[in-house]
């Protein structure tokens, strides 16, 4: 009876944490299990994982506030990126370095991340149920739009411009004399070959925290019950339309800060088709992590951010090792593709 008790508890554990994140945790584990063997320093190995973490989790958390509307999964991230790219430029414009850098470019990316995510909402509100694949298309159309204003706006920053025109900005801008490495650098832990990435982490940590507070506010339950029961909601006197805008809103700004986040710890700013594909990454990770179209937690977040990037570091750096090839970009590329076609595929069972 004993063994019997334990292997249904066993199995209900299984069930709950998900047998396919269980495989990719297990695969993740035998890549540092591996790496010893194929010359990969595991402790390295562990903080770029943290350090693409950091990067990466605000664009992930992003997906939270949109979920449990019931608006589905920011394929349109794209849109917040935008703005973020907007503040951060425009901080670079202004002259701001340092601290003040990082802060005026969430500052002045806000009111961008506020009126397109108004929009965006206004847009999302009159297709319900087909979100995601409007969103999909308002994403691509806005990056490239913004391929033709990145050329027209009026900077005229020496580091931003290009040289032999000086007008239009450039693909790619160092960040290293203004906010890189703001947040990496604060706080940092340093052991040997490890290294956390502590402000970062924190950083993400304080916004997770204020995405839960909200959520437990009388306006953050509403939304939740927007997502959960439309019709009950509205019974109840909720304004549907207004709390699904407001949750793009807030998805849009997170986006925002999402892509500030990532520049301060990857140092550049990448502009034109740089951000085209990077909502996939983010609904990716959010649905390895166990959400869902309808559901999606912060534990979600942090649990498919981690397995995404471990992974993502882990196994090129691994098989380099093994084949002594340099294929680290092609292996690279089929491990991330194939975890996004992966996780789509759970988001349709989730779906049903």
């Amino acid at each position: 009876m004993d063994a019997l008790a334990i292997k249904e508890k066993a199995t209900s554990m299984v069930r709950s944490f998900g047998l396919p994140r269980l495989i990719i945790t297990g695969f993740l584990l035998l890549m540092f299990v591996i790496a010893p063997f194929a010359g990969v320093n595991v402790a390295s190995g562990i903080s770029n994982m943290l350090t693409r973490f950091g990067m990466n989790a605000v664009l992930v958390l992003a997906m939270v506030p949109m979920v449990h509307s019931g608006c589905g999964l920011n394929f349109g991230l794209p849109l917040g990126i935008i703005s973020g790219l907007l503040g951060a430029t425009l901080s670079i414009e202004f002259g701001y370095a340092g601290l003040s850098s990082f802060l005026m470019a969430i500052v002045l990316a806000t009111p961008f991340a506020v009126i397109l995510g108004a929009g965006y909402g206004v847009l999302l509100n009159k297709v319900k149920g087909g979100e995601m694949m409007i969103a999909t298309y308002v994403g691509f159309s806005s990056v490239s739009f913004m391929c033709i204003m990145w050329l027209l706006l009026p900077y005229d920053s020496p580091t931003m411009v290009w040289g032999y025109a000086g007008t239009g900005l450039r693909t790619t801008i160092s960040v290293a004399d203004y906010y890189g490495g703001i947040l990496d650098n604060f706080l940092r832990l340093e052991i040997g070959h490890l290294a956390i990435p502590t402000g970062t982490i924190l950083f993400f940590a304080l916004l997770s925290l204020l995405i839960w507070l909200f959520l437990k506010t009388k306006t953050g339950t509403a939304m939740t019950a927007v997502g959960s029961n439309p019709v009950f909601a509205t019974a109840s006197g909720v304004n549907v339309d207004r709390m699904r805008t407001l949750s793009v809103i807030l998805s849009t700004w997170l986006g925002a800060v999402g892509i500030i986040v990532y520049e301060q710890s990857f140092g550049f700013i990448q502009l034109y088709m740089g951000p085209f594909n990077m909502a996939m990454p983010a609904v990716s990770a959010v649905l390895l992590g166990g959400a869902s179209v309808n559901k999606a937690s912060i534990a979600n977040v942090v649990i498919g951010t981690l397995l995404f990037q471990g992974i993502l570091t882990m196994t090129p750096s691994v098989m380099n090792g093994l084949i002594q090839t340099d294929v680290s970009e092609v292996i690279r590329i089929i491990v991330s593709n194939g975890m996004i076609l992966y996780a789509l595929t759970r988001k349709q069972e989730a779906a049903r």
